[in-house]
């Protein structure tokens, strides 16, 4: 599988959020090297942002939304920024077997968590991560967000300190 140019679908969407003002986070889920679905996020512009819209599940709601009957062992998601323990729940939940990502969550990534520790439906789901995946580009994405004053969603964070330092 050619990860770059799916990373590159994934940049698109981020694209498409952030020319909409909103984070710039993108993702594509892809069988058999043929994109299912997509998603980007929303909900972090405004005055009251939500944690709920994000890109990987929005794009994992319109897979299920398909329903295909496909094999869940040859399932990737890329996404630009690295999941969120929700987002992780929901891809294992849904049968993902690997997960690739380009730009680290210093913040709130949760692809380092032990599943080990985890009950056996998370311990034993197999699922693989590739990190840094066109990292540089999605990254690009991340700075031109947070110099943009008129985005607040995590201003001042440890994430938005972190990008804007490198």
């Amino acid at each position: 599988m050619d990860y770059k140019h799916f990373m590159e679908k994934a940049l698109v969407q981020a694209r498409k959020a952030l020319s909409a003002g909103e984070f710039p986070v993108g993702c594509v889920i892809v069988h058999q090297d043929r994109i299912l679905a997509t998603g980007s996020r929303k909900g972090t512009s405004g005055d009251f942002p939500n944690e709920i819209d994000h890109a990987e599940i929005i794009a994992l709601k319109r897979l299920t939304d398909l329903k295909l009957n496909t094999d869940k062992n040859r399932v990737v998601l890329f996404t630009t920024l690295e999941p969120c323990i929700m987002c992780l729940g929901a891809m294992i939940l849904s049968g993902i077997s690997e997960i690739v990502y380009a730009y680290e969550d210093i913040m709130g990534g949760g692809t380092s968590c032990d599943l080990t520790k985890l009950t056996p439906l998370y311990k034993d789901c197999g699922i693989s991560i590739v990190p840094s995946i066109l990292r540089k580009e999605s990254l690009k994405l991340f700075k031109a967000f947070f110099k943009n004053p008129k985005n607040s969603y995590w201003r001042g964070s440890l994430l938005a300190g972190y990008t804007l330092s490198q």
